[in-house]
């Protein structure tokens, strides 16, 4: 089969061992993000199955009915909103999307920028780089209040965390995630008002849905104190569009650190929160570890090696 693997930035794949399973395949690495719709139609031309990495590219219907010769998509985890899989279906294209990493790797990059906001580790890296020793003052997190917004996988690691440093871990979500916060030993805040308000750090980790669309707002922001941290690990989206930049630049929260985007990749430093003094970004290292890729890869990998033997597995609306 002639496969294409999308948006491998690293050149990771090839440095897997799921890649020698597909010894005697065509197998082609596409680095780079599609600029758009015919960039991508015109790099997978002649490919018969697509190897996605999360949600890095969309394929709409749009793409679909372009690509005569693709037959499978094998998708990196469950999540297939931005598969068009009803065209996919139209066309007799078979959507496989199966496993799923650990939380230990978001929950790492998490706890890696509430620590470098906390401590200006970025800035007095450069600092030291520079010639300069000392300049930022750093905050302590002991004694703190941790808010973690959704106790799902990811939010109980970061409220352990926040617990064995100290911390005085509050959790706010909705009511299964409550009490399972609440069986855990961790408090509940007495509102979503409280929450916000009370927190030195806000730690967000709601997938993202129609539901969880824009469930942040700006009057939450606004709540939080001159000196606070906001960090997501989740999805841009959470947060009501426009909404963060308009509150760091009001000092509402003082601080955050960003590993999501509205549109990723983000290149040439275009965006603005790249520009924000005040705030530690990351290009979406939630889950950019070699374990988390052995897994991800390892089972799309298996996907198409199954596609290949009439006998598909994790079909999506089979």
């Amino acid at each position: 089969m002639r496969i294409a693997v999308m948006d491998d930035y690293q050149d990771a794949f090839r440095s897997l061992s799921c890649y020698s399973k597909l010894k005697g395949h065509e197998v082609k690495i596409i680095r780079e993000t599609a600029a758009n719709e015919n960039a991508l139609v015109e790099a997978l031309q002649g490919v018969e199955a697509v190897i996605l990495i999360q949600q890095r590219t969309a394929m709409p219907r749009s793409v679909i009915e372009r690509l005569p010769a693709l037959k499978m998509i094998s998708q990196t985890g469950r999540n297939t909103a931005h598969i068009d899989v009803a065209a996919c279906k139209e066309r007799g294209i078979v959507v496989s999307a199966g496993g799923a990493g650990g939380p230990n790797a978001t929950a790492e990059i998490a706890w890696a920028l509430i620590l470098s906001a906390a401590r200006s580790i970025p800035t007095e890296v450069q600092a030291l780089k520079e010639g300069r020793w000392q300049t930022a003052l750093g905050t302590g997190l002991a004694d703190k209040t941790l808010g973690v917004y959704a106790f799902g996988r990811i939010g109980s690691l970061v409220a352990t965390v926040g617990k064995a440093f100290g911390m005085k871990v509050v959790c706010w979500g909705r009511e299964g995630s409550l009490g399972k916060a609440k069986a855990a030993g961790f408090d509940v805040a007495a509102s979503r008002e409280a929450f916000f308000s009370q927190s030195d750090v806000v730690s967000l980790h709601l997938p993202l849905n129609k539901d969880t669309q824009g469930i942040v707002k700006a009057a939450d922001l606004a709540l939080m104190k001159t000196d606070a941290i906001l960090v997501n690990t989740s999805r841009a989206g959470i947060i009501e569009a426009g909404a963060l930049v308009a509150a760091l630049e009001k000092g509402h929260p003082g601080r955050a650190g960003i590993d999501v985007y509205e549109s990723e990749p983000v290149l040439h430093g275009d965006h603005p929160l790249l520009k924000m003094k005040n705030v530690v970004c990351t290009p979406h290292l939630g889950y950019v570890e070699r374990g988390t890729y052995e897994v991800l890869y390892g089972t799309a990998t298996d996907q198409i090696l199954a596609f290949a033997a009439g006998n598909p597995i994790n079909v999506v609306g089979a």
